[in-house]
């Protein structure tokens, strides 16, 4: 077993907003290397961009992090936490809301692999911040760009068009 701490975190990040952001950039402080998984995830309704425009969009928005990897995921988290030899898996919390859902997840998937997870509170300035409640704002017109980083504005703003 590698003495590398590598901490896997998962999501659909449609869009990546500055909570996740936030996430990664505490967790590569924390462990050796984090690999940030863009995933489709089939219980959401359509995605807002691509599974290649989520993951680029995230490489460019963490490119100043030299410690983190980006994939897309196409099977179940702990197969990919398994292939990639990560120790944990990251999730982050909003409120104590999500702590209901993410503590089940983390329960199955310590079940199915033994993996565990990690959970990282954000800040209070991103607290709100939910992919869900972006996509809407930005359905109507609304700016969200303060709430998303530079490369994610960017690539939001160019969808208007």
């Amino acid at each position: 077993m590698s003495s590398l701490k590598i901490a896997l975190f998962p999501g659909s990040f449609d869009p990546f907003h500055n909570g996740h952001l936030e996430i990664v950039e505490r967790a590569s402080q924390l462990f050796d290397k984090v690999v940030v998984a863009a995933m489709r995830n089939p219980q959401k309704a359509g995605p807002l961009f691509s599974l290649h425009e989520r993951e680029s969009m995230i490489e460019k928005s963490v490119a100043h992090i030299g410690n983190v990897e980006i994939v897309g995921l196409s099977t179940l988290v702990v197969t990919l936490a398994q292939e990639m030899g990560a120790s944990v898996i990251i999730r982050g919390l909003r409120a104590v809301s999500d702590f209901e859902n993410e503590l089940q997840m983390a329960q199955m998937n310590r079940e199915l692999s033994g993996i565990d997870t990690v959970f990282i509170p954000t800040s209070a300035e991103y607290s709100f911040l939910a992919s869900r409640l972006l996509r809407e704002v930005w359905h109507y017109g609304g700016d969200v760009s303060s709430m998303v980083p530079p490369p994610v504005a960017s690539a939001l703003a160019e969808s208007m068009r």
